[in-house]
């Protein structure tokens, strides 16, 4: 997760260091690239990859070479990349955030995967999948869920997408009866007015 790795560190996670390269590194480190050798590397959240460590990303791409953080040597690394965002990358490019060169690299195949609120027919398969795991991991029956609440579920604004209807699903598991109703999901979902 390109976003969760501060600045600083990123380069060190992705292509490793050499021991003594800054002050914390005590031994040598692998990185990403070199240990996804021979197979894919999937980078989550690129957009919010620093402009000179996607540089070097760029460079492993084309050129099939990383070098380690203070390192001299060369390092072949043959890697497939798999890499998502929730940003606009042309916009990026457009602001001077993201490299075009980049972009276009890693814009072999592009699979836009439509927000929550542009598929809101999956709702309901999604909160009976949801309901299956809490279920699981706590340990208790699966509840069922009124007609009612599934139509007010379909119809919230799902800002937060996948994650924020997982969390929502537990939530009402958590804070609903033996099922989940509609007066459910309005004190526990829905925004007050």
């Amino acid at each position: 997760n390109c976003a969760a790795i501060p600045g600083e560190l990123i380069e060190s996670e992705l292509f490793g260091h050499e021991k003594g390269s800054f002050t914390s590194a005590v031994k040598q480190r692998i990185g990403k690239f070199e240990t996804a050798n021979g197979g894919t590397l999937f980078l989550d959240e690129i957009g919010d990859m620093s402009l000179t460590a996607q540089a070097k990303v760029l460079r492993a791409l084309q050129e099939g070479k990383i070098t380690r953080v203070g390192g001299e040597k060369d390092i072949n690394v043959d890697v497939r990349v798999v890499a998502a965002t929730n940003k606009d990358l042309l916009k990026e490019v457009e602001e001077k955030n993201f490299r075009l060169d980049l972009y276009h690299r890693l814009g072999v195949i592009i699979i836009h995967v439509p927000s929550l609120n542009e598929r809101r027919e999956d709702i309901p398969l999604l909160v009976d999948y949801f309901l299956d795991i809490i279920a699981s991991e706590y340990g208790q029956p699966k509840k069922q869920v009124d007609k009612a609440a599934i139509d007010a579920l379909q119809a919230y604004n799902w800002t937060g997408n996948i994650r924020e209807l997982r969390n929502v699903v537990e939530r009402l598991v958590i804070l609903s009866g033996k099922s989940i109703s509609l007066a459910d999901v309005e004190n526990y979902v829905l925004p007050k007015k």
